[in-house]
């Protein structure tokens, strides 16, 4: 008994010459240029803003509502996960900052060649995670 997917990879070219398919390329075989996984990650970013804005929102409310919910919230916001999360807000609040950036550039027409692409990119990366790391570091020596 034959399986269907082979029926499915053979296809006939222009002068009606049995032909198989090619693969499609592997997850494991096909490495996204730096631009697209950029790209996804600017809006990934950006719903991560909103998720952590959520947090500060809270934080606020319960400090304008009572010591006790103001209490709980800041338990929340010093713990591991609370802490973790104000990490990866900040990240996704710079990324997205940078990245940005990068985009109000691209409107003034400006960095399309592939090198400049290529290396404003890994500037948007770089700068994220000095930017990050340096806003934690301060915030954890006045802390």
């Amino acid at each position: 008994m034959r399986d269907v997917r082979d029926a499915l990879m053979v296809a006939r070219n222009t002068d009606g010459k049995l032909v198989r398919r090619p693969l499609s390329p592997h997850i494991q075989v096909y490495r996204w240029p730096i631009s697209m996984a950029l790209s996804i990650l600017h809006r990934a970013s950006g719903v991560a803003l909103g998720v952590g804005t959520l947090l500060m929102t809270w934080w606020l409310v319960a400090a304008a509502t009572s010591p006790a919910a103001f209490d709980t919230a800041q338990w929340f916001i010093a713990s591991p996960l609370g802490l973790l999360c104000l990490f990866g807000w900040t990240g996704a609040l710079m990324f997205h900052f940078f990245s940005g950036i990068r985009h109000l550039i691209w409107d003034l027409g400006h960095g399309f060649e592939s090198p400049a692409y290529n290396n404003s990119a890994w500037a948007v990366v770089i700068a994220t995670v000095v930017t990050t790391v340096l806003i934690w570091v301060v915030g954890l020596a006045v802390w």
